[in-house]
This record gives structure tokens, sequence and C-alpha cells, in this order.
């Protein structure tokens, strides 16, 4: 009898172990994405209309690999309804000004970029916007999304970025992501100042070359190289460059009706991107812009 009991727990012992490999098999057949450790982690959130919904850039986040160009790049929620916004610390909070307009504007928000970034200026740990997409600083999301935004300059200006490095920077950037989404609009922001006659200097200048390079290259553009000062917001000024909680609800407001008026509020569609998880995420504090 006992014989007779241990043959019998043996083999389903034996069967137990069989199920586990066939359904590991049966997952991997499935294209379960692998999270490959040599991906440095990511910790940019995403703001959404009416409060906020963090959508993970890497991070924790399922991964693809992206066969036209071999990298990988990160599933995120719904993706026809959400704006990939490339910006510095103006953009990274999640209340941040770029992505309360956007949210207005009808879109859920994917962050990438950094605090102390630019088109020329790097962080330290994090390159410049076209230099940190190339080596995977940061990853772009899979699928088509509904919008992209390019802000930035702040810390251009303020690293003494030449008019020729930025702007060549920026057409690098604009050219691939076009190459990468190539059903998808662009649009820029400018840098976020005081204006020309009042001490704007270096910023509202970059905002102008901005200006241009969107010009040169037929995209939207959002000129806020004046706002703090044609909109009585220097008042709300938390600190040289950025704005307190009032200031950024004030410039989201403004940049919602920018938005509209070019045409670039979201549009309803019946198309559902691709789906994937998504959990709450505090966006890290800033440093520089």
């Amino acid at each position: 009898m006992q014989k007779a009991l241990a043959r019998t727990r043996f083999a389903a012992s034996g069967a137990a172990a069989v199920i586990a490999v066939l359904s590991v098999i049966a997952l991997s057949g499935c294209g379960v994405p692998a999270r490959p450790s040599a991906v440095p982690p990511l910790q940019a959130a995403a703001a959404g209309q009416r409060g906020t919904v963090a959508l993970d850039t890497g991070g924790t986040a399922a991964r693809v690999l992206n066969p036209a160009n071999g990298r990988l790049e990160a599933v995120v929620p719904d993706i026809s309804s959400v704006v990939l916004l490339i910006g510095d610390s103006q953009s990274e909070p999640l209340d941040g000004w770029p992505r309360q307009g956007l949210a207005a504007a009808g879109y859920k928000v994917y962050f990438g970029g950094r605090g102390g970034t630019g088109f020329v200026a790097a962080n330290g740990k994090t390159g410049n916007y076209i230099d940190a997409l190339l080596r995977g600083d940061w990853l772009l999301p899979a699928g088509t999304p509904a919008l992209i935004v390019l802000q930035g300059g702040g810390n251009d200006a303020a690293g003494g970025a030449s008019d020729s490095q930025i702007a060549n920077n920026a057409g690098r950037l604009i050219a691939e992501l076009q190459a990468r989404y190539p059903g998808t609009r662009l649009a820029m922001i400018g840098t976020l100042a005081r204006g020309r006659d009042n001490g704007g200097g270096r910023r509202t200048e970059v905002d102008a070359l901005l200006g241009s390079v969107a010009a040169q290259h037929s995209l939207p553009f959002v000129s806020v190289g004046d706002w703090l000062t044609r909109h009585g917001l220097v008042r709300d000024l938390a600190d040289a460059v950025h704005m307190n909680s009032s200031g950024r609800e004030a410039l989201g407001a403004l940049l919602a009706r920018s938005l509209r008026e070019l045409g670039l509020e979201r549009k309803p569609s019946s198309v559902q991107g691709e789906s994937s998880w998504s959990r709450s995420q505090q966006a890290p504090a800033p440093t520089g812009e």
C-alpha cells in the first residue's frame, strides 16, 4: 500500500512539472516581451486630464522590439489617445504646464526627456534629446501616438549652446521622430521667457530660433518667449525660470488655447491603440529645466 502511494505521488509531481514547463513554452509562444536588464531603469511619468495617470516609460512597463529599427519600445495603453511629449523640467512634473495644456486639449501624456536637458544640453545622467533617444536613456512608445510635441530651449540658453548646435540637433531629432512615426503629426513649443524688451535675453532668442526651425520643417509652433510678461505671470515664478502651481495652471490654459487655435486638439478616434497596464508614479523632482 505504501509503495503504491509513493508511486502515485511521484506521478503527480512529474505531471505538475510537465504542466509548468508547457506553461512557460506557451507564454513564450504568445510573445510575452522580455525585460532585458541591459536597458536602464526609467522613471518618467505621464499626466492625464482631470488627475494623473502614469504611463510607464520603460522602467517596469512591457516592452516590444521594433523590427524596423531593432530597438526596444514601451507598450503604452491606448496609444491612439496619447501625445509623446519630449521636454525638460517645465514638462517633467505631473502638473507641468505643457502637460496641463496637452491634457486640456484631450490627450494623455507620455513623457520623454528629463530636467536639465534640451536639444543640446545634457544633465550628466541623461543625454540631450536626440542622444538620449538613440541610446535608450528613455524609451519611445510603441505604436502610433496621436501627436508628438517637442518643448525646450531653456537649458540650451543657459548652457551657451550656439544657434547652429540647437538647430542641427533639433533637425536630427525631428528627422528621427518622423522616420519612427510617419503617421504622427509633430509640433514644437518654444522657450518660456519674459520677452525681448523685458529681460528675456538668450531665452527669448532661443524661442525665436526654435520658431525658425519649426517653420523650416513645416511644423506648428507655439512661441512662449514673452508669455511671462505678456500675460502678467512674472509674479508666479517660483524661481528664476520655473512657475508656482498657479503659474503652471495659467500657462497650461494658455497652451491649450494655442493648441486649439492651431487645430491640434485631439480628435476622437474609433481606432484603439495597443494597451497594457499602467500605474501611478510621481515624477522626480526637476533639476535644471
